[in-house]
């Protein structure tokens, strides 16, 4: 069985959750305490020197990282049902939909950028919610223009079934809420989450559902 190390907030680790779920895979999972800095020790920095989560072990006992990179591998060793498209126009704005969330959003909400803020450039709290509500609403409304670019309204991001795209969505949006950002503006954004979250394997991954949760 595959291991999977993860956090339960991560947002990075919560899209591999939605993969695995959608798959129908199984893995044993191994909690890395962010806060703690469970992931600077020195057993986790020999599996994944960035020092980062998601790290996924294989059965074939390869060690992988980045969440983009284990969906892909994922949806080529599991191919049913498949995260993207067939079609090599659609699945390159997956892609890109799905590097604007996970390579232009989120970095700049993560939990080693946020201490720097306030560790080594002494912002305060209202600085760093200034900081996340820039970042964080502009590459929202970034995702939501690329949504409108659509030539057919669909209620997942591409297509009638989710995919890639609509796996780094979810967790942005659960980012979003978690840092009081006001996304209401945001229509397709905040529909295709909906239709998301009435799924089961999308609710299973949810952070509050892991059994590393802390309130």
């Amino acid at each position: 069985m595959m291991t999977f190390h993860g956090y339960f907030r991560s947002s990075s680790a919560y899209r591999c959750r939605i993969a695995f779920n959608l798959k129908g895979v199984e893995y044993e999972f191994r909690p890395v305490h962010l806060k703690s800095g469970a992931q600077k020790g020195e057993t986790y920095k020999a599996l994944n020197p960035q020092m980062l989560v998601p790290t996924l072990e294989t059965e074939g006992g390869d060690t992988l990282i980045q969440s983009l990179a284990i969906m892909e591998w994922l949806d080529e060793t599991h191919p049913e049902p498949p995260l993207l498209s067939r079609d090599p126009i659609t699945r390159a704005k997956e892609r890109g939909f799905s590097q604007v969330i996970a390579c232009e959003i989120h970095p700049l909400q993560n939990l080693r950028v946020l201490k720097y803020l306030a560790e080594e450039l002494d912002a305060d709290e209202d600085a760093k919610n200034a900081w996340l509500s820039r970042w964080l609403t502009d590459g929202l409304e970034a995702c939501e223009g690329l949504l409108a670019q659509r030539e057919t309204a669909t209620p997942f991001c591409y297509g009638d079934a989710p995919g890639m795209a609509d796996i780094c969505l979810v967790p942005q949006v659960f980012s979003a809420q978690r840092f009081n950002m006001d996304i209401s503006h945001l229509s397709l954004v905040n529909e295709i989450y909906a239709n998301c979250a009435a799924l089961d394997a999308f609710e299973k991954a949810h952070p509050k559902n892991q059994p590393d949760f802390e309130a």
